[in-house]
């Protein structure tokens, strides 16, 4: 079993689109894929249950045939930092809860678990200045390998640079990075910051996504499209 848990430079970097990427990558494969998203901030009512759309559309490439619940735990209405949308709503995130899940996801005995973050990688879960607990010490304490997607706008190279770093001191491995193109407006000198990602980060780039022009084809195609673009040698051996 490979663990893999997906961060990024920022929010709305990417994670869910790379994550459910790699998910029918892996699927193509011929492995078995459970993912999770532990925290999500930003859902909707649906049924009378809130569902998150990042966690819905993991369903749709995982093919260990979880729940929206078993993928998603903690799921809070407002679209802002989790912590403060628990608070919101006079609610704790619990530590516990977030490792009860994910023992739920080992135990379908999946080949690949992909576990998505929200935010960056040193996301608060509560601002306890005596006791702080980050997202981040969750995947410490599981041993995960990180995978890192950034966001190529300006700016990057520094939270990519420090992102790695920071996953480096937390004493876990960043196995891989992609990345990430899709913004509508292209990143003045993509190429040489790209360039310079790959001799500054010591890991592979496993993958380079551009933004799909084409109107026409749904998010599901464009999710599709982007595996073939990715090398998962890495992440295999």
């Amino acid at each position: 079993m490979k663990k893999y848990f997906i961060t990024a430079t920022d929010t709305d970097a990417g994670k869910t689109f790379v994550s459910c990427a790699l998910a029918y990558a892996f699927a193509k494969a011929e492995k078995k894929i459970a993912s999770y998203k532990p925290v999500a901030a930003g859902c909707e009512v649906i049924e009378g249950v809130l569902v998150n759309e990042d966690a819905l559309l993991l369903s749709q490439f995982s093919n260990c045939d979880q729940t929206i619940n078993e993928i998603n735990p903690i799921c809070l209405k407002e679209p802002i930092a989790p912590h403060i949308a628990a608070a919101n709503v006079n609610r704790k995130i619990s530590f516990d809860e977030i490792s009860q899940g994910y023992d739920k996801i080992l135990s379908l005995r999946a080949d690949i678990i992909l576990t998505e973050g929200a935010g960056g990688w040193r996301l608060p879960l509560n601002d306890d200045k005596k006791s702080p607990l980050y997202l981040s010490d969750f995947v410490v304490n599981t041993k995960q390998d990180v995978i890192l997607v950034v966001n190529m706008k300006l700016g990057c190279l520094n939270h990519a640079l420090l992102t790695y770093q920071a996953i480096g001191i937390d004493g876990l491995n960043c196995v891989a990075w992609v990345a990430n193109c899709a913004n509508e407006e292209e990143m003045l000198n993509l190429d040489s910051n790209i360039a310079s990602l790959e001799q500054l980060l010591p890991i592979p780039k496993i993958a380079q996504i551009a933004f799909d022009h084409d109107s026409t084809i749904n998010l599901h195609d464009k999710i599709c499209n982007a595996a073939n673009c990715i090398d998962l040698s890495t992440l295999l051996t």
